[in-house]
């Protein structure tokens, strides 16, 4: 009896052995197919932020923004006289004006390439606009791009008391600009530019009596720092600001720095911004290097007084085509 118990034991014990080897293979075996037949989660797709600002200027300054491929883009910009004489000549809008006109297009991916001429100097300008990066949630905190423009003076000189030679004419500019979106309605940017100029006054000139050079008057290179932005009041109005501060310092002939402030009205197509400020001569180097109006009214070291407000009113026109 007890060796019947004993083989029975044995047998169940067998048994519940194969079961709980079984169990595990199938355990095994389903763990492996889920495996197998798992799908890969996918990696979020990082989009860049669209928008940081909605004309390809801010003001005088270019802005981060670089149109998109296939944009053609026409430009009318305006700058009337200062406001100093107040109704003598309706603050400024009956004083003479200087105007641009430009075109832009995108022939690439972030590229932008363009040609302008200003009424100041007949000034013709040759620009191109490339991004570097571009503002991207999880990748990139700030857009980066690069501006920079060659420019000609073609201003009639048949003495040649302006200019000795024709490389004389010629004048550059470059600048690097970082922006951030902060928010659906905030966009600021700042930039670092230097501007060069060919010729520059007094450089050659030597005193007749002692054969002494007299120093120069400016330097060839000019470094200044921006501050712009924008803030959306409705979807389709903004105001815009931007600020310029010359760096270099020369012997005389210091420019002044440009507060300007204004608004912007946007369409899909259109961009219209109408603002007051102390730049006029709508050339990024010329206004670097040449502006003379003054913002803030300060007393020199000779005990000159030497007045501000110096504003003048202006305006911008942009109008987009996409093929």
């Amino acid at each position: 009896m007890k060796r019947k118990i004993q083989i029975v034991g044995v047998q169940l014990s067998l048994a519940l052995v194969l079961v709980l080897a079984q169990l595990m293979l199938l355990h095994n075996g389903y763990a492996q197919d889920t495996t197998a037949n798992a799908v890969p989660t996918p990696k979020p797709i990082l989009k860049p932020v669209k928008n940081t600002f909605q004309s390809t200027w801010l003001i005088d300054n270019q802005s981060v923004m670089v149109s998109q491929k296939g944009t053609f883009e026409m430009d009318i910009q305006h700058r009337f006289g200062t406001v100093t004489k107040g109704y003598e000549d309706f603050w400024g809008f009956f004083a003479p004006s200087n105007i641009r006109l430009g075109v832009i297009y995108a022939p690439v991916k972030n590229l932008n390439v363009g040609l302008g001429i200003t009424k100041s100097n007949m000034l013709w300008d040759l620009n191109a606009k490339y991004s570097i990066l571009r503002q991207t949630k999880g990748l990139y905190p700030v857009s980066l791009t690069y501006y920079g423009n060659i420019a000609f003076d073609t201003r009639k000189d048949a003495d040649g008391s302006i200019f000795k030679y024709q490389t004389q004419r010629i004048s550059f500019f470059n600048q690097l600009i970082v922006a951030r979106k902060i928010n659906e309605k905030l966009s600021l940017q700042a930039a670092v530019s230097v501007a060069h100029q060919n010729a520059v006054n007094g450089y050659y000139t030597k005193n007749d009596s002692t054969g002494q050079e007299i120093f120069k008057e400016m330097k060839f290179n000019h470094y200044a720092f921006s501050l712009g932005g924008r803030y959306k009041l409705t979807e389709v109005t903004s105001f815009i600001f931007n600020i310029d501060q010359p760096i270099t310092k020369h012997a005389t002939n210091n420019p002044n720095p440009n507060v300007s402030l204004g608004l912007e009205f946007n369409t899909s197509n259109h961009s219209f911004q109408l603002f007051i400020g102390n730049y006029a001569l709508l050339n990024p180097q010329r206004n670097s290097l040449y502006n003379t109006n003054n913002p803030f009214g300060f007393t020199a070291a000779d005990g000159t007084k030497v007045p501000g407000g110096q504003f003048v009113i202006g305006f911008n026109i942009t109008r987009l085509w996409n093929w």
